[in-house]
């Protein structure tokens, strides 16, 4: 369904469970799409990068950038992307705002509202802030912020952070209800594919869909034509609703333990990142696709404490901020 790649507002009937499905003669309400252009001096943006800012000895629970560290962030970004995905809005996100304001830096952002499983005491009050203030910056920052994702890996069965779709469908809503530009979730293909996926999507604006063929099996010469594979697979399933790649990329490193040594068998390097990253690139410019890149910079707090672990190496800048061999001369 290449059609839904961008569309204009589009008026679909929207069996949304807050309205009884019997009879009565009530017609359902209808659910305007609204739709995702992320223009920037008249040009749609498509080169896109996920964003996370946190350098050794910094971490979303701990010490957060400066203004200065963002600054540089941003500057070293934008030759290669003008469109920014983060997943939270509490902590660094009004600070990146706020510079691209001041700078008057050509980029647009779409904005996450982190929600958590509310299970914990003060988990439900966390979430309400969290959502209360991605709306917030969307309408402070209105003239940035071109989408809010609502929950990011929420629903597929092997989150560590899942809860249930009716949760998720309540923020989704009080988003929507507080903001103007699109609102969207974050998850991947495993539920985007699947029927019950349906409920939650009725709610969205578009689909932010991640798909990484390295996480998934794949050798290099196979990953691109997989992923288009997926994202036909998603659109089909949900015809009605535009599919973005939220996220796809290729590690630079993988641990020899553990659940990435059994899933991963594509070989992780930066000669590899280079090649994956070129042919998404460029596959993504002719089909005229809005392709969110994982990521912009390696983050070393994250996964578990050996080096190699691979959630510390999906960056195409390295932790130092030097870039790898997709952001320099091609690896000959």
């Amino acid at each position: 369904m290449r059609a839904n790649r961008i569309v204009p507002a589009l008026i679909i009937m929207a069996a949304h469970a807050s309205f009884g499905a019997g009879g009565g003669g009530t017609s359902e309400p209808t659910f305007e799409v609204r739709p995702f252009r992320p223009i920037e001096n008249n040009r749609r943006l498509s080169n896109a990068v996920c964003y996370g800012p946190h350098r050794d000895g910094q971490h979303p629970d701990g010490l957060s950038p400066s203004a200065a560290e963002i600054r540089e962030d941003l500057q070293l970004m934008l030759p290669h992307w003008n469109l920014l995905r983060i997943y939270g809005a509490s902590g660094f996100a009004e600070t990146m705002l706020s510079v691209i304001h001041e700078d008057g830096l050509p980029m647009k952002v779409v904005i996450g509202a982190w929600i958590c499983p509310e299970d914990t005491p003060g988990a439900a009050e966390t979430n309400q802030a969290e959502v209360e203030t991605a709306v917030s910056l969307s309408n402070t920052y209105a003239d940035i912020v071109v989408a809010v994702c609502v929950g990011n890996e929420t629903q597929v069965s092997w989150s560590d952070h899942r809860f249930p779709a009716a949760t998720l469908i309540d923020y989704v809503r009080t988003v929507r209800a507080g903001v103007t530009v699109p609102v969207t979730s974050a998850d991947d293909f495993n539920f985007w594919n699947k029927p019950e996926s349906r409920e939650v999507a009725r709610e969205l604006d578009f689909i932010t869909l991640h798909a990484h063929p390295l996480w998934n099996g794949r050798q290099l010469d196979e990953a691109l034509d997989w992923q288009k594979g997926i994202l036909d697979e998603v659109r089909a399933m949900h015809p009605d609703r535009p599919v973005v790649i939220g996220e796809t990329g290729w590690a630079t490193s993988v641990h020899n333990e553990g659940e990435q040594a059994e899933l991963i068998k594509g070989r992780p390097g930066e000669v590899e990142q280079l090649a994956f990253y070129n042919a998404v690139m460029e596959w993504a410019a002719k089909e005229r696709e809005t392709v969110f890149v994982f990521e912009a910079f390696d983050e070393n707090w994250k996964g578990g404490e050996h080096p190699d672990e691979v959630e510390k190496h999906w960056g195409l800048f390295r932790a130092d901020r030097t870039p790898k061999a997709a952001l320099s001369e091609p690896v000959r």
